[in-house]
């Protein structure tokens, strides 16, 4: 029996990037995944849809359920995991992948986009989770898990887009709080960030372009280090800021390389990765 075999995820923003890859991870162990997004319909500019998405889950050999889902209403948020929970018989992992970037200084930034970030990273991500809690409470191994950063509170993360990082840092901030509020309960509550740039639509359509997804590793980095999440026992691992290569490394991974076409050395880093978190040797190497 494979580790996620028969469980139900429910993943928010899965129909492409970070979220879809590891929706498609569980699917390889015969998950049920409900896919929470807005994308119904073919964007211009960015690849895939809810429905889309399900069909490369189902490929994959998970079973998918897609709905249309804006996380900033708590109407729609509450209707899809009800749905989902229905349809599957329970959730036992909250993915909060959902969230909004703009990398703007503070007299560039409207307040609209300050309100979309805010509503849809930290907002999204406590609401979503609270939705979801009265399942995750009854399941054998229930987790939570923000795509969010390490809460390193050096200026340098603040400094010239100080609304996006209150957003990003609103989603760490539930890590932080809710583990410790269910660590009795036993619903694990940890968060996944990534040390270099991923090869997403928002790489290349917000941050740089394909000059910049060419020096980024691929998502699957950050599915796999999900996995590894995702199947740990929830009472024994909880409250964790993890960062991908670090997790892999310090679970048996030991060669890099497939997850990026350029070595180590010439990769993008990401923002929010603290100093003293140095990468993993194995990581370097490849």
């Amino acid at each position: 029996m494979t580790k996620l075999a028969n469980k139900t995820l429910f993943i928010s923003g899965a129909s492409r990037g970070i979220g879809l890859a590891i929706a498609k991870r569980a699917a390889q162990d015969g998950a049920n995944i409900i896919l929470a997004a807005k994308t119904a319909e073919p964007h211009p500019k960015l690849p895939g849809t809810i429905y889309t998405a399900a069909e490369e889950i189902e490929e994959a050999g998970g079973k998918a359920f897609p709905l249309v889902c804006d996380i900033r209403s708590e109407e729609q948020v509450e209707d899809c995991v009800e749905k989902g929970a229905e349809h599957f018989g329970g959730i036992d992992i909250c993915v909060n992948n959902a969230s909004a970037i703009q990398l703007t200084n503070t007299l560039q930034t409207d307040m609209k986009r300050y309100d979309l970030m805010n509503q849809i990273n930290a907002r999204g991500t406590f609401l979503t989770s609270k939705k979801c809690l009265p399942h995750l409470l009854k399941s054998e191994n229930p987790h939570i898990m923000n795509l969010s950063p390490p809460l390193d509170m050096n200026p340098k993360w603040f400094s010239g887009h100080v609304a996006y990082t209150i957003a990003k840092y609103g989603m760490s901030l539930c890590v932080l709080g809710m583990a410790d509020e269910f660590k009795e309960q036993g619903v694990a509550v940890n968060a996944l960030w990534p040390r270099t740039a991923i090869s997403t639509a928002a790489v290349k359509n917000v941050l740089g372009g394909e000059e910049m997804a060419n020096i980024s590793r691929t998502p699957e980095i950050m599915a796999d280090a999900a996995y590894v999440i995702l199947t740990k026992p929830s009472k024994e691992f909880t409250g964790n800021f993890c960062i991908d290569d670090n997790l892999l490394a310090e679970n048996g991974v030991t060669d890099f390389s497939k997850y990026a076409s350029v070595p180590f050395d010439q990769l993008a880093p990401d923002f929010f990765v603290p100093d003293d978190i140095l990468p993993p040797e194995a990581a370097k190497n490849s």
